[in-house]
Order: structure tokens, then sequence, then C-alpha cells
């Protein structure tokens, strides 16, 4: 069973940058899909950024690109999000999601993940 763990969290003025972790376990396949989803008040989950754990290819939304950068350090079994120059929209709880790969195409809807974190807040004041 995979387990999500997620830090990092926390205020920030925008423009300022936070960096978010996922600590990742029980893995029980070679590679995953590690997902990163955020949701504010009152709107859906929407997708933000991805990466292959093994050969950490990445995949992002048009609203971040420029702005965030996911990584994996693999021997720490972790996932970050570097969050950069933040804007007021992007408050909301950040979920860390995991599922495993499939093939080339990157999974951009929840429901194609299998694994989820508790999910961890970020509030971006103007």
């Amino acid at each position: 069973q995979v387990q999500l763990v997620e830090s990092g969290g926390g205020l920030v003025q925008a423009g300022g940058s936070l960096r978010l972790s996922c600590v990742v376990s029980g893995r029980t396949a070679r590679n995953y899909y590690m997902g990163w989803f955020r949701q504010a008040p009152g709107k859906e989950r929407q997708f933000v950024a991805a990466i292959t754990l093994s050969a950490g290819r990445t995949y992002y939304t048009d609203s971040v690109k420029g702005r965030f950068a996911i990584s994996r350090d693999n021997a720490k079994n972790t996932v970050n999000l570097q969050m950069n120059s933040l804007k007021p929209e992007d408050t909301a709880v950040y979920y860390c999601a995991a599922k495993i790969y499939s093939g080339n195409t990157f999974p951009t809807r929840g429901r194609e993940y299998d694994y989820w974190g508790q999910g961890t807040q970020v509030t971006v004041s103007s």
C-alpha cells in the first residue's frame, strides 16, 4: 500500500516562494506517475504538475509553467514542488498523488490516480 505524506505548506505573500514535499512509502511497482493537485474552497480539484519517478519526465498545467518546478529524489523517496512567484489564486490545499506507470501519456485527472496524501494548505496573501 503506497502512502504519501505532504509537508511544506504555509502562508506566504504574493511573489513569494514555497517548497512542498511528498514522502512516498510502500511502493510495489518499478515506476509511478507522481502528481500534485490542488483544490480551492468551492472549486474542483485541479491538476498542477506530474513527474515520472523513473525517468523524471515532467508535465505542468499552463497556469504554473515557468513558476513551479516538480522534481524527485529517489534516494529519499521524495517528490518536491517548488513554487515561485506565487499568486493569490494559487491558494488551495495541495495534494500529492500516485499512479502506477502505464504509458507515455501523463494522467491529469484525479480519478486516474490511485493513492493520495492528506493535503497541505498553501495560502498566498495579496
